[in-house]
């Protein structure tokens, strides 16, 4: 006894008893064997995430945000949450410009080197400040102290807001910088 199929344009109408196969249905179990036989002849391997979120040791641990995210890949992204005058309790420091924006710039130091960076790696700086004509020339003044290499700048936007998550803050500073990828 022979099974033949033929493939035509309008398929004869079936039994009542036989189910109609589409050719969806059978690209699909196509693809669900293939799949089944890949996964039990290719070893499962555990895939870690391109992404690490860390709070370092010497920064405040907030609730609701991570101090670092890195993203690792041909090379590593690493974006800083907002930097405020906190310390690692998290207690507001000094109350002046360049007292905030000192502390600011330690939380960076602090949070760049537990990902292996340093201010070199810094390629993008996002300032929010409640008064630019008052604060600004503290700030860039003490800035200008942590980036040395005056040829490797990071771009940089310099906001004036009404108002930060403290009335105690001056500024908030953001920090993208890329690193190369761990080895």
């Amino acid at each position: 006894m022979t099974d033949e199929t033929t493939l035509s344009s309008s398929p004869a109408p079936a039994a009542e008893h036989e189910p109609v196969a589409s050719r969806r249905d059978f690209v699909a179990a196509a693809v669900t064997v293939a799949a089944a036989a890949g996964a039990v002849a290719a070893p499962a391997q555990a895939q870690t995430s391109p992404v690490r979120r860390a709070n370092p040791p010497g920064m405040a641990t907030p609730a609701t945000y991570s101090q670092v995210v890195e993203v690792n890949g041909p090379h590593r992204v690493v974006y800083l949450a907002g930097q405020t005058a906190q310390n690692a309790d998290g207690k507001p420091t000094p109350s002046d410009i360049r007292g905030q924006a000192t502390q600011i710039m330690e939380n960076i130091k602090t949070a760049l080197a537990s990902v292996g960076g340093g201010f070199e790696h810094v390629v993008k700086l996002n300032t929010y400040m409640v008064n630019i004509d008052r604060d600004g020339p503290g700030y860039r003044e003490v800035r200008a102290s942590y980036f040395k290499d005056k040829s490797a700048l990071p771009a940089s936007t310099l906001l004036q807001i009404s108002r930060l998550a403290s009335p105690d803050y001056l500024l908030e500073v953001e920090v993208q910088a890329i690193l190369p990828p761990r080895a």
